[in-house]
This record gives structure tokens, sequence and C-alpha cells, in this order.
């Protein structure tokens, strides 16, 4: 077996790459900001503890925290609540995510299920008008999209459960940043640039993203005094304060009344949250899944997550397919085969537990696994889209492999990583759903609503069988797959990534870079990537080799850029390598807190 640690030397990729009262930006000579495009440095090794994540504020930030005695999760809430600043249109407390916790002193892992609910007035045809689904570029920006925000309870259950500073404290970094301001890059600009139809349809959108009618140029300091009240309100208050009082009032009624303009082309319909849902909101601690890999413990997130079982069921599938001593080609061969069959479970079983009986054990059991590895073929690809198995614990034969269905999901996301002194570990995925969230900005409070709700199917999709349609109080199911993987019980990788549904296949490809491709962990961030979510075809990142894969019947189509990962590796001399995306999404920023 493939030693699980790394030998040799470690690649170092280094990437190429008077307070303001009023809202939008100002010139960079104003003001500078602690961090800049330039500061982002992708990879880093050292002692003491460690931060990653896409932004170098957000990193900067929660590294402070760790330099001045904070552990893990009160780094991991500092860096995400000033993703919330830089990062607006992937995060923020207008939406939810998934935190998954290992605790050095126990050596458990744990994790809290930040997702966002529907509204007790959601029903299973909420999204249907007049006998069809409505278009979904109409639901994407509404009210009627809106799930109740799961971020802020994360974030005090996670410090409540294992930090040790209080919500004030883990605020102040990212408080700062949004008073002050942070310098535009280009991925800042760009972003506003994609969504500057949208946000002009919204008074409250456009005065703080688009406040000269136009996104804010690179180079120029951005601020958001706005959010920085938001901020200072839950500090003082905790997080009730937005699940309860004006903060509350403030979200419904921009849910119910959405601020368009009159003349606004779009259209944009009311949502159904109410008061009383935003009040009854809960951040429940959840089991992770679990499946031992190469010897290594892989730890993920549960329904209503689809990530920690459709990675753990990949995984059980590519070990049962015996790939020790396999070439590459048979090895992203059985990857693409693997990804195929465990989307195809995903989409047929996985759903919101409180409302679906999710055969979880099953499906992340070796005989379930060992029946669908035998479906692959190293000498063909299947057919695609390939048809769900069935998690009966009956697997004592191979079926023919059938013809299935593709499913669907949402895009936008961000991911960080950190790690203490002590040995305890963070790995936190957040989201706001599609680029720039539903597209409306809270009046007078700095931050975007989530329209997380588009990530239920419309309509029924399994012919009566579907578990992802919406319904009162549940949880659409999400792809988000943060990762903790332990080595004899210690920490030896946490990872994840944005991108949807891709996020699995990202998370996936990384750990088969790493551990079965003998990549490290630098160069198995950076590899060009693939991703099969039982499509037709493959989508691939132009530097993907496609040539060998073709040959077996794989047929591919472009996608420029998939997911952007953030991960910390645990070294054998106590080290540890805290690795960023050294291009996509403009590069991460990678920090520890004494150099090696």
């Amino acid at each position: 077996m493939r030693s699980s640690r790394p030998t040799g030397s470690l690649v170092a990729l280094v990437a190429a790459v008077a307070l303001a009262l009023g809202v939008g930006v100002a010139p960079a000579s104003a003001r500078p900001p602690h961090s800049g495009p330039g500061d982002k440095v992708p990879v880093a090794t050292g002692y003491g503890g460690a931060v990653t994540t896409v932004d170098a504020d957000a990193t900067r930030v929660g590294l402070d925290v760790l330099r001045q005695g904070g552990n893990a999760v009160d780094a991991a809430v500092a860096a995400a609540a000033t993703l919330g600043v830089t990062e607006p249109f992937s995060s923020g407390i207008g939406g939810g995510g998934f935190f998954v916790y290992y605790d050095a002193a126990t050596g458990q892992v744990h994790t809290i299920d930040g997702r966002e609910t529907a509204p007790m007035a959601m029903r299973s045809d909420s999204f249907v008008e007049n006998g069809v689904s409505i278009p979904f570029a109409d639901a994407v920006t509404s009210g009627l999209s809106v799930g109740v925000p799961g971020t802020p309870r994360t974030w005090a259950t996670a410090l409540e459960q294992w930090g040790s500073v209080d919500l004030r404290t883990a605020l102040h970094g990212a408080t700062e940043v949004a008073r002050k301001g942070f310098v535009v890059d280009q991925t800042f600009a760009d972003q506003t640039a994609a969504n500057t139809a949208r946000f002009s349809a919204f008074k409250s959108s456009a005065h703080l993203y688009l406040r000269h009618g136009a996104p804010p140029a690179v180079g120029s300091v951005f601020r958001n005094p706005d959010l920085a009240k938001t901020y200072d309100l839950l500090a003082r208050n905790g997080v009730d304060a937005l699940y309860t009082g004006k903060l509350a009032d403030d979200i419904v009624e921009t849910v119910q009344d959405p601020p368009a303009h009159k003349n606004s082309t779009l259209v944009v319909r009311p949502g159904l949250l109410e008061l009383g849902d935003l009040a009854s909101y809960q951040a429940p601690l959840r089991a992770p899944t679990l499946v031992s890999y190469r010897g290594l413990d892989v730890y993920g997130m549960a329904p209503p997550s689809s990530g920690g079982s459709t990675v753990g069921e990949a995984l059980n599938i590519l070990e049962a397919s015996d790939l020790v001593g396999a070439d590459p080609t048979q090895t992203l061969h059985h990857y693409l085969e693997a990804s195929a069959l465990a989307f195809a479970d995903r989409n047929r079983y996985v759903g919101d537990p409180a409302f679906v009986d999710v055969p979880l054990a099953h499906l992340l059991s070796d005989g379930f696994a060992a029946e669908r590895a035998c479906l692959i073929d190293p000498a063909a690809a299947l057919i695609k889209p390939v048809a769900p198995g069935v998690p009966d614990g009956d697997y004592t034969s191979c079926e023919t492999a059938a013809v299935g269905t593709e499913g669907t999901d949402g895009q936008s996301t961000t991911h960080l990583t950190t790690a203490d002194q002590w040995g305890n570990v963070v790995a936190y995925t957040l989201t706001i759903e599609s680029l720039g969230g539903n597209g409306i900005v809270v009046p007078g409070r700095g931050f975007l609503l989530n329209n997380e709700l588009t990530d239920f199917n419309f309509t029924d999709t399994q012919g009566g069988n579907d578990p992802n349609l919406p319904g009162p109080g549940k949880r659409p199911r999400s792809s988000m797959a943060p990762t903790i993987v332990l080595a004899d019980g210690t920490p030896f990788l946490a990872l994840g990534s944005p991108g949807g549904s891709t996020i699995i296949t990202t998370v996936l490809q990384i750990l088969v870079n790493r551990l079965d491709l003998g990549m490290d962990l630098p160069a198995a961030v950076a590899a060009p990537r693939a991703t099969q979510r039982n499509t037709v075809a493959v989508q691939a990142e132009p530097g993907f080799d496609r040539t060998p894969l073709q040959a077996l019947g794989h047929t591919f189509v472009d996608n420029p850029e998939i997911g952007a990962a953030t991960a910390i590796e645990f070294l054998e001399d106590g080290a540890l390598l805290a690795v960023a995306e050294p291009v996509r999404r403009g590069g991460g920023s990678a920090a520890v807190v004494q150099d090696r």
C-alpha cells in the first residue's frame, strides 16, 4: 500500500498573482487596508496553527486570532465573518453551511448542520405555477428562494460548543475590514459585474455594489459600513438579534416585499418567510459520515448534505476496485465511474433526514460499494446517466447497469480550513447559493440574502420517490463536503471546496490525487480537474488530459474552472502544510503562525 504520509520535498507554489462613512468604494490611497490582491500566497508550511481561505484578509484575520491564543474554531468563525465582507457573493450571514470539527482533546469529529430551512408556508409545489415549474432564473432572483439563514447560528453554536472566545471577539477583525475597507481584486470586480443586471434591479443592492452605476474598480477600496454596524449588533446582542427583533423584521420585509425598482424588467416574486421561521431556527449537531479508505478514516457531512455520503460511497467503490498499483488512466477512469454511480444513488436517496428515510448506512456499506463497483468495466465507460442501485442489504449479485436521469445543483460557495497549536481542526464550507445569492441586499444591513431553496427539485424527478422536493421547514439537499481525514486517530488531511455539485468531485479528486496518484498536497489541489456527476459528458478543465480516457469511451465538454479548494495536511514532523488554490478564483491565501 502506498504510504499515506508525504515523502520527498514539498512543492511550494507561489501565486503569480480617515474612516469612510459612505458606502462603496474609495481610492486605494484613502486608507490602505491590511491586505491586497498581491498578498495571496497559496502554500505555507510551519507550526503553531494554520488558516487557508480564498482571501488574504480572511486568512490574516483568522491567523491573528490564532496568534492571540484563540483556537481553530475561533479562527474559523473570524475568517468566515471576514469572507462575508470580502467574498459576499459566495457567503455571509444571509446564508448557511456545514461545519466539521476535530476535537484533539477527545479525538472525536463533530459536525454542525447550518443548512437553511424552508419557511413553514412552503409546499412541494411552491415553485410550480399553472402546472409547470417557474423559470429557474425567476426563482433565483426572488424572495421565494430565500431560506432561513443558518450561518449566524452556526457561528454561535461552534463558539459555545468548542470555542475559547466570545462572538464579539470573533467578529472584531471582520468588522474592522467592513468598516475600513479592503482592496478590490479582479475576482470581486468580475463577480460584481456578472451581477450588474440583478443588482441594478434593487435599490439596496445597487446602493451597495453599484455606487456610481458600475462595479468597483480593481485597486479601489471597498467599504461596507452597514455590514460593520450589523456585526456590531450581533457582537452586542448575540446572533438572536438576527432571528428576532428589528433585524429579523427587516429580513422578512425584504423577502416578502423585495425592494425592486418600479421600472425593473425582472419578475421578482415575493417569498414565504415569516418571523416565526427565523425565531425557530436551530443549527443541530449531527453525527459525521465515516468510511475507511487506504487505512485512513474519512469523516464528512451527513444529510441533508450529500457531500459525506457521496464522497464516502465513491471512495468505497474505488477501494472495492482494487486500484493499488493501477496506472493513472485506470485510476482516473475508476474515479469518473465511481463518481457517476455515487451520484445516481445520491439523486435517488439523499434528502433532509427529518423528512426522508435516507439509507445512509447502506449507501456507505462495503457490500453496496462492491455491488456498484462490479459494474465498472476497466476497458469501457458506462453509458451515462446510470440508474441508482438498490441499497437493501442484499449484495450477492452484480446487476446490469441501467440508464438513469441526471440531477442539478447550485454553484457559488466558499470553503476555509483551520488548525491550531493544540491539534484541533476545522473544515467549514459556507454559501449563499448562486453567485450573489438572490441578488437582494437587506436595506441598511449590508448583506445579501441566499437563494438556497433553489437547491430543491421544483418537480418530482424520481417518479414519486423524489427525496428533495420542497416542504415546510425542510432543508434542501446540499453538495457541500467539508472533510477531515484521520490516520491512526490523528489528523492527516482537512479539505473542502466550493462549486455546487462539483464540490463532491473536487474533494474526491484531490483525495485520489493525494492518496492514489502519489501527488503531494499542493500538486493534488492544483492539478486540472474533471467532474462526472452522472451526466452524458464529463466536464473538464482545459488542462485535463482527456485522450486516454476518450479511448475508453468517456466524452468531454469544457468547464473553465472547477472548484476552489483549501486544505491542510499534518506532516510527520508536526508541521502543518496549508494549501489554497494557486490560480482558480483568483488564487487563495494560506498561512501558518510560525514558518518552518
